[in-house]
């Protein structure tokens, strides 16, 4: 079994500091972040430059080419809803320590990002959803399969696809936690991979509830079958949750200073 893959989420255009690092072309700013995740062990970097229909492209060759050469070709998630900066930022990221991620497709307006990744031998994040939060699991699975079937049409290994249930805040949504956790068991069920932002799930708590929550959901959720997952992984307690998650399953050979390595 392949350890859980943690995706960084923290080089991010919401951010104020990355969204004026873009803007500035001041990389001091996304290489403190990146070097930050990494020390903290995260296996993939998120880059998210927002919708970035102006310059999009140049940005994210510009982004894409910096951190891979600061970071000895750190794999990246293309993250942006400009196809075209994709495609661009594709073109070149060097792939030595695993393939490029495209996020993301869906089963609605973005189900040709699943087209585009295949073109480029990538992977995708493949949201279970069409237009908004699906209603039930049957929707939710209903668009995996379309999905997983456009994937496969197109040439695509199932295992370059990252499904993801859409995790759902609780303040608010606490009653459909136990649906999105029978969604992930679903998805590993069929054999399949899967992903998720977690951090959606404790948006809008406490600040000191977040970490616990979020470390809970996790645990819970790579019981399910949970493969990967887009956090924050300068948090600790979830960071610690992970790893033994992976030494209860087996996944890493259990040392007394497994925490630190």
């Amino acid at each position: 079994m392949d350890k859980f893959m943690v995706i960084g989420e923290r080089i991010h255009c919401i951010s104020p500091a990355i969204r004026n690092a873009i803007a500035d072309r001041d990389l001091e700013p996304i290489f403190k972040r990146a070097k930050e995740q990494l020390d903290a062990g995260a296996h993939y970097l998120d880059v998210n430059i927002g919708p970035a229909e102006k310059d999009g492209e140049e940005v994210m060759q510009w982004i894409v080419q910096a951190i891979q050469s600061e970071f000895d070709n750190v794999p990246l998630v293309l993250d942006t809803a400009n196809k075209k900066a994709i495609e661009a930022g594709i073109k070149v990221y060097d792939r030595s320590k695993g393939k490029p991620i495209v996020n993301s497709a869906d089963a609605g307006d973005r189900i040709d990002n699943i087209n585009l990744a295949a073109a480029n031998d990538a992977m995708t994040i493949a949201l279970c959803a069409k237009d908004g939060i699906p209603r039930d699991n049957d929707e939710r699975m209903m668009f995996c399969q379309e999905m997983l079937e456009r994937g496969m049409e197109a040439g695509m290994d199932p295992e370059d696809m990252l499904f993801d249930p859409l995790f759902l805040v609780i303040k608010g949504m606490q009653e459909k936690q136990v649906e999105v956790l029978e969604a992930i068991q679903m998805i590993s069920e069929m054999g399949l991979k899967s992903t998720g932002g977690l951090s959606n799930v404790s948006n809008g708590a406490p600040k000191a509830l977040r970490p616990t929550m979020d470390s809970v959901m996790v645990a819970m959720s790579i019981q399910c079958g949970l493969t990967s997952a887009i956090v924050n992984p300068c948090d600790k307690i979830l960071m610690d949750t992970i790893k033994t998650c992976d030494i209860i399953l087996g996944k890493t050979l259990y040392a007394d200073s497994y925490l630190e390595l």
